[in-house]
This record gives structure tokens, C-alpha cells and sequence, in this order.
């Protein structure tokens, strides 16, 4: 038992994927399948000693 609630969700949404119009943006989808930058990585640099707090004092890198 309890099985009612899940099931007449996934067919709610089963339903609302059948039957709503999608504006699918083919290009993008595309372009993350192949692997492509979609948007410059320039704007975020990593900073590079981010976790330099959090390393352990006892290792040291050589």
C-alpha cells in the first residue's frame, strides 16, 4: 500500500511531458552534447589557494 500518491504523480508528470508544448533549444542542447562552452570562463576565475586552510600542516606538497 502507499503506492497511490507516487504513481498518480509520475502519471501527472508523464502526462505533462506527453502533451506540453516544448521550445527545445536544439543549438544549446547541441552544443552541450558536444562538449562546447556555452558561455565565457573568463567572467569566474577559481581561486587557485581556496582550500589552502583546510590542507592538513602535516603533509607537505613537493
Amino acid at each position: 500500500m502507499g503506492r497511490g500518491r507516487a504513481k498518480a504523480k509520475q502519471t501527472k508528470v508523464a502526462r505533462d511531458l506527453k502533451y506540453r508544448t516544448h521550445e527545445t533549444d536544439f543549438g544549446a542542447l547541441a552544443k552541450e552534447l558536444h562538449g562546447e562552452a556555452t558561455h565565457s570562463t573568463s567572467e569566474v576565475e577559481p581561486d587557485e589557494d581556496e582550500w589552502s586552510d583546510y590542507a592538513d600542516p602535516r603533509r607537505r606538497a613537493d
